[in-house]
């Protein structure tokens, strides 16, 4: 499974961004698909999954109420809705991927097998 993220960008305090994963090599259809992201200096940190249920997303707590996750699994694709973009929201945001995964490790990055090259968020206060 190959990723490709996009959309980031520059945006000022209180603005939105929304950014987009396409997959290439199979559906993405069974896999469960987080975001990450990765400040400078900093751990690569849990932003949000959805599982290939398509059940409710699950958000670190910094983001709930902000960002939306949503899949489509014809078009393969994983988007990531931004609102109320705050300056410790930037970062690179990663989109990755895996087939098998337990509810306790959905957060954790070595969890996941499929990632893609990341895409910059600048958010200027």
């Amino acid at each position: 499974v190959q990723l490709q993220a996009s959309g980031g960008g520059l945006v000022q305090t209180g603005g939105s961004l929304r950014l987009s994963c396409a997959a290439s090599g199979r559906t993405l259809r069974g896999y469960t698909l987080g975001w990450f992201r990765q400040a400078t200096g900093k751990e690569r940190e849990f932003v949000g999954v959805i599982r290939s249920t398509n059940s409710n997303p699950i958000y670190a707590d910094s983001v709930k109420g902000r960002f939306t996750i949503s899949r489509d699994n014809a078009k393969s694709t994983l988007d990531l809705q931004m609102n109320s973009l705050q300056p410790e929201d930037t970062a690179v945001y990663y989109c990755a991927t895996t087939s098998t995964i337990i509810y306790s490790n959905l957060g954790v990055p070595s969890s996941y097998h499929y990632w893609g090259q990341g895409t910059q968020v600048t958010v200027s206060s």
